[in-house]
């Protein structure tokens, strides 16, 4: 740091975030007016320095993202002007004790350090500050903390990613928590509550999650209030409660992975003109899809995957202009291809693999693009048929852009008191030929899987157009004709399995010119010759090419034995053969062998008439056998 820092005595705040930095310098002791200190996301070891104990009128502390390890000193307690303390993601030991007497404290961000709690403290004596926002995540807490019996002004709990078991206890229920309006206490051990299973006690509570616990019993009926509710992933039963359809401020529904039962109320298309996300995959719903969204639907993403739902896709979902992500995969879905979906322009991800479609794909029938921001479509184990949607193709134009140096996550956001919530998408998907979850999806993720399908036809060249494919699944459907060398030209192409079809001729070339390839599967054709060397076809094992009896080379034992077949052929300005293969040149030879001829039986009769008695003389000596 510069000398002249330590010189600025009047110096109120200082911001040093993400400067490298690997200490407090010691000229900080200088800068006793400083009221607000932003160290955050640096690489300062080691404890705090006894000098930064000196600036006795701070207002705000961020010193969170170091690698601060050890004990707080007990000095700490000198900053009784302290409103803001933020340690997270450090190596603290710290005890709560040490905040007694810093009554002006309200926030105080400890998620990421190691708590102890002192069993002999009173925390019912008023001692502590009255905090409104405390960060206890990821502190390896094994028990609700005692410290929160007492807080009448606690408006935010942070608890997630602990190891939290148990009931919640009957206390925390108590009036003196009825300030909350934000809790959080994902991925602990919680089996339920003690008391008011099915309601939630908090008034004025507007941001819930218990996502990734073992809560059983019925889903919890949260305040009118709630804005995010996230009972996530825990084994949780019954059916989808009436009451939640009469949350009007509810933002986002979240009951995914459960065992939730029963119909899907119509109710909740209700819910859809306030509703940006609905997330209901990994049930035991059974029916059909509500068929009641309404004109002016705000609901982004639409998550019904993995259930038991049967029928038609609801055609209101066209009242959902909004739309990002749709994913019905996974269910008992008897229908042709909505192709009415086309007109959600904003629609990103579509998902209808493993139901019961059937029939061709309809292709645009307006002049507008349909599916115009399309990035991930999964249409896999249906009974799709006909020709490949080649229309669709031509119009998908968000998959023909390629990545730019920019991109973010496919997320919504949520305004919370002082915060935004950002929730990002997740999905499950087969990519690289593994079925996989992603817990977030970059909006430059582009995705094609028609695979386990009827498809017949050749490959339209319209694919070559969509540069910006990562991944491309064809596999297991009866494609005809060569592989596309105009494929070479996805550059972006990291998956491409064209496996289990009836394809013949030779693997292109041009495909060597796919640098990030790293799934590559033909098997299960009919392709022969070489199979081309370099680039990331060296990488490819036999299995890549199994059960095309035509291919040679490596990987393969097999080796090639007619090298013209598989390599490009060789030019040379010499004649490979003792004979001309030029038509012009047998032309100058046959014209003189016929002049030769022409003359030389003129001169044998000249000759012959001459000495013809000579020759008749001399006859023994030509036809005399020669001795030995």
């Amino acid at each position: 740091m510069p000398d002249w820092l330590g010189k600025l005595k009047k110096l109120n705040n200082l911001y040093l975030n993400r400067m490298n930095l690997d200490e407090i310098p010691p000229l900080f002791s200088n800068l006793t007016k400083l009221s607000l200190v932003m160290m955050e996301d640096n690489s300062i070891h080691g404890s705090i320095p006894s000098s930064f104990m000196n600036l006795t009128q701070l207002r705000v502390i961020n010193l969170a993202g170091n690698k601060f390890h050890g004990p707080i000193p007990s000095s700490f307690s000198n900053f009784k002007r302290l409103q803001l303390l933020s340690l997270l993601r450090n190596d603290f030991r710290v005890d709560l004790d040490m905040f007694v007497g810093l009554n002006q404290l309200d926030t105080l961000y400890l998620s990421g350090n190691k708590i102890s709690f002192v069993a002999t403290s009173n925390y019912t004596n008023g001692s502590l500050p009255e905090l409104k926002i405390l960060g206890l995540s990821s502190c390896d807490l094994k028990k609700f903390p005692a410290i929160l019996r007492f807080r009448h002004k606690l408006n935010v709990l942070f608890l997630s990613d602990n190891k939290i078991g148990g009931r919640v206890p009957e206390w925390m229920w108590n009036k003196n928590l009825e300030s909350l309006e934000i809790i959080d206490l994902e991925s602990n051990f919680i089996t339920g509550f003690h008391q008011h299973q099915n309601f939630l006690p908090w008034g004025r509570l507007k941001y819930f999650s218990i996502a990734y616990n073992q809560l059983q019993g019925r889903v919890p009926i949260p305040p009118r209030t709630m804005v995010v509710y996230d009972v996530s992933n825990n084994n949780l039963q019954g059916e989808i409660p009436p009451l939640l359809c009469e949350l009007n401020s509810l933002l986002l529904l979240d009951l995914s992975s459960n065992n939730i039962n029963g119909t899907l109320p119509s109710c909740l298309g209700r819910l859809s003109n306030s509703l940006l996300v609905l997330d209901l995959k990994g049930n035991n719903f059974q029916g059909t899809m509500m068929n009641t969204f309404t004109q002016g639907c705000m609901l982004r993403k639409i998550d019904l995957s993995e259930n038991q739902i049967v029928g038609q896709v609801s055609k209101s979902l066209t009242n959902c202009i909004n739309l990002e992500f749709l994913s019905l995969g996974d269910n008992s879905f008897d229908d042709t291809f909505p192709f009415w979906l086309g007109t959600l322009v904003e629609l990103q991800v579509l998902m209808l693999g493993s139901n019961r479609f059937y029939g061709g794909i309809q292709g645009p029938t307006m002049v507008i693009s349909q599916f115009p921001k399309l990035r991930i479509i999964d249409l896999s184990n249906n009974g799709f048929g006909g020709p490949l949607p080649h229309e669709y193709f031509q119009s998908w134009n968000a998959m023909k852009s390629v990545y730019d140096g920019k991109s973010s996550f496919l997320q919504s956001r949520f305004p919370l008191l002082t915060f935004e919530l950002s929730i990002p998408y997740k999905m499950t998907i087969t990519s690289k030929g593994v079925k996989r979850e992603y817990p977030r999806i970059l909006d430059i993720f582009t995705v094609i899987d028609l695979s386990c399908n009827n498809f017949e036809g050749q490959i339209p060249q319209s694919l070559q157009d969509l540069r910006g494919l990562e991944s491309l699944n064809l596999s297991n459907n009866y494609l005809i004709g060569g592989v596309l060398s105009s494929l070479g030209n996805l550059k972006n192409l990291e998956s491409l399995d064209l496996s289990r079809n009836e394809l013949s001729g030779e693997i292109p070339h041009q495909l060597l010119q796919l640098g990030f390839l790293a799934i590559l599967n033909l098997s299960f054709n009919h392709l022969h010759g070489r199979i081309p060397q370099g680039g990331q076809f060296n990488t490819f094992e036999s299995n890549s090419y199994e059960a095309n009896p035509g291919l040679c080379g490596e990987p393969l034992s097999n080796d090639c034995q007619d090298s013209k077949a598989s390599t490009p052929p060789q030019t040379s300005e010499k004649s490979e053969s003792f004979f001309p293969s030029e038509r012009v040149d047998w032309i100058v030879i046959f014209s003189g062998v016929g002049s030769g001829l022409v003359v030389g039986i003129v001169i044998g009769n000249f000759l012959y008439a001459r000495y013809s008695d000579w020759f008749s003389t001399r006859k023994d000596k030509w036809v005399r056998p020669l001795r030995n």
